[in-house]
């Protein structure tokens, strides 16, 4: 899957997003290694917290279908920023490889691209390293 594909896919789940409240629509699309491509998009609640974004949902969804490999993730937004991921997101990405490459897409198209370990060094973990 190229860039531009990755990058169509997250735009197109963006499309789904359930943003009453902030009416900010977020999309995600998520690599793995074996080349499956899952898609999320934001779930907004009334109560703020229960909130889930976008590269979590791709993720999650990834993770029900015995996913645990990621390569990439495009995320997309209506803003003329780049859409970068929160601080939750990005540790729950940190988790599985901090290695993976985060496309983060503005309004025109236009992307920057990151390693996980760059958005979010020294990520929390239980993982014992003594």
């Amino acid at each position: 899957m190229t860039v531009e594909e990755l990058i169509a896919a997250a735009r197109a789940a963006k499309g789904q997003a359930y943003a009453p409240y902030s009416g900010f629509q977020v999309g995600a699309a998520l690599l793995t290694g074996t080349g499956r491509c899952y898609t999320g998009c934001n779930i907004e609640n009334a109560s703020f917290s229960l909130t889930v974004c976008a590269e979590r949902v791709a993720l999650f969804k990834a993770v029900s279908e015995g996913e645990s490999d990621f390569k990439a993730v495009a995320i997309v937004a209506d803003g003329d920023d780049y859409a970068s991921p929160c601080g939750a997101c990005r540790q729950v990405l940190a988790e599985f490889n901090s290695g993976i490459e985060v496309y983060m897409v503005n309004r025109q198209g236009e992307y920057l691209v990151r390693k996980v370990s760059q958005l979010l060094p020294s990520a929390f973990s239980l993982k014992k390293t003594f």
